[in-house]
């Protein structure tokens, strides 16, 4: 089974990591407003970033850890840009 974590960005301008086995209708979700919460007031939501995980563990675990990153961190995920990645990981230790 395929699972993913997931980033939105919201009509605010912030950022929502999530997980999900059905990336399309998890984010229908958010965009229609049927998931209460974070999205809920803050639509609409476009899908900027996501990656496939085979474990619903792994999809935790990436969702957990991306969410305690920094907005810059965030941005350059959604911009695949690992050296930076790289250097802010480097630089909060």
């Amino acid at each position: 089974m395929a699972f993913w974590t997931y980033m939105l960005k919201c009509a605010d301008g912030h950022f929502y990591v999530g997980h999900s086995d059905n990336l399309e209708a998890r984010v229908a979700a958010h965009q229609s407003g049927t998931i209460g919460g974070y999205t809920h007031c803050r639509r609409p939501v476009v899908l900027v970033w996501s990656e496939y995980f085979s474990k619903r563990e792994e999809a935790i675990a990436a969702e957990r850890q991306i969410k305690g990153w920094s907005r810059a961190k965030k941005r350059a995920l959604i911009d695949g840009d690992w050296g930076l990645i790289s250097r802010l990981a480097r630089s909060r230790s």
